[in-house]
């Protein structure tokens, strides 16, 4: 009985987080599938230009995860008084965020391009890319405050609603604004651009309009101006260790891109074509990390920790077999990929070697993002994840790759397998952590 009701808990909250990164993950997609399909050039800039945004990603999720580890608690408590605090705390600072990212895409986006390459084609392409893209950037952090307190809130289906209404909107814009149909001019990588920023001005509009139905937690002008000292202490407690693991973990990661970016076009095309198969996989896991994260946060916010602890052995049990399957499927598809991006005869062979190299990383992955992110954030304990970031990625991984890439100057394939080195060397670690259950915490006042 014990083992139903996990599982039938953990499909409510699981499947509607994983299509909300199934429908997510379609958008990089398409823009590589139709960008691709134009030129290579052009996905590979698009796809240096958004690591600003996945840079502001990383940002926004340390404060919204702040805020669904709180909000689950306190939801698994009932108490909805805190939980409408703890979604004003996340949607001013998401908005300051957002606001700052940008006005640096609006005034300095040549700069920013030059941080991930020196291909001058790909500078100028990126450049009229982020100068779009940047009022997406605007309204993400806002939007991504209104879903995070839904999910928490017993709404998951909605947000997986929202998100993959979002996703077929903008790949219906790509692709009218991109090959210019309808008599839309043919805009290329500028429409990829507006097709996303549109996208999220109607994404932003869905989550207000359902937030007034009865049940929601919307915004309150009084409870928005209003100082809660101690709560958002307690939410800083939880956040900033995220902030420091989410910036440790997302400059690393971009910096991987960078290198790549640097090692010239092809391996630039090539690195793009696997972080899409990449994202598209990872689906699965990172749907995992959410719902089982809330699940435990419900548990320990009602002080059920045995239950927590036991529902926390066994999304372990969990993660390997998808980080299992993950690797299989990672090899199953590594074939196809071609069929559908025009690569040269050289990014073709990197392409291959990447794909190889990733379906090892997929195993670190999965089992990482499901303890780390989900278990163990569930119980606020989330500085092992900047600790293990710290020695793993900038100890090791970061400089490996660097040397690789601008001293030693080796092949596309090995640099990339050194910027996999983090998350399969943190396994062990990883388990013996969990075995200490730290985690296993009520953070409710």
């Amino acid at each position: 009985m014990n083992k139903k009701v996990f599982y039938d808990k953990l499909l409510k909250l699981t499947l509607p987080a994983t299509i909300q990164s199934l429908m997510l993950a379609l958008v990089a997609v398409a823009d590589a599938l139709m960008l691709g399909s134009v030129e290579q050039d052009a996905m590979a800039a698009v796809t240096l230009a958004t690591q600003i945004q996945f840079i502001q990603n990383v940002i926004l999720v340390s404060v919204t995860s702040a805020a669904s580890v709180l909000g689950a608690q306190y939801f698994g408590k009932g108490d909805h008084q805190a939980l409408v605090r703890i979604f004003h705390i996340c949607l001013k600072l998401c908005a300051l965020i957002s606001a700052a990212f940008f006005l640096s895409c609006q005034f300095a986006p040549h700069l920013l391009m030059r941080l991930f390459t020196d291909e001058q084609v790909l500078i100028d392409i990126g450049v009229k890319y982020l100068k779009i893209s940047a009022f997406s950037y605007l309204l993400t952090g806002i939007s991504q405050s209104y879903l995070t307190i839904m999910k928490v809130s017993g709404h998951q289906k909605y947000t997986a609603a929202v998100s993959s209404s979002a996703v077929v909107v903008n790949i219906l814009l790509n692709a009218v604004l991109i090959y210019g149909w309808f008599g839309f001019p043919e805009m290329g990588v500028e429409g990829a651009a507006l097709a996303t920023a549109v996208t999220r001005v109607l994404e932003l509009g869905a989550c207000v309009l359902l937030s007034y139905r009865k049940g929601y937690v919307r915004v309150d002008l009084k409870r928005f101006f209003e100082r809660t000292r101690v709560l958002f202490a307690d939410y800083c407690k939880v956040m900033m260790p995220l902030l420091g693991a989410g910036m440790l973990w997302g400059i690393g990661f971009t910096s991987y891109t960078s290198f790549m970016g640097h090692m010239g076009r092809d391996a630039a095309a090539a690195n793009s074509v696997t972080a899409v198969v990449r994202d598209l996989i990872c689906c699965m896991t990172d749907g995992m990390a959410v719902g089982g994260g809330i699940l435990v946060g419900n548990e320990l916010g009602a002080g059920k920790l045995d239950t927590a602890k036991d529902y926390g052995r066994k999304l372990v049990k969990i993660a390997f077999a998808i980080g299992l399957g993950s690797t299989a499927l990672m090899l199953l598809v590594t074939p196809l990929t071609e069929l559908f991006v025009k690569l040269t005869p050289q990014a073709s062979a990197t392409l291959h070697g990447l794909m190889l190299v990733m379906s090892v990383y997929m195993i670190g992955r999965a089992v990482n993002t499901i303890m780390i992110n989900g278990i163990f954030a569930a119980g606020g304990d989330t500085l092992y994840d900047m600790y293990s970031l710290a020695v793993c990625m900038w100890c090791i991984a970061v400089p490996l790759a660097a040397l690789g890439t601008f001293v030693f100057h080796w092949q596309a394939v090995v640099v990339y397998a050194c910027t996999c080195l983090d998350e399969v060397g943190k396994i062990p670690w990883t388990l013996l952590h969990f075995k200490k259950y730290k985690w296993v915490r009520d953070m409710t006042r």
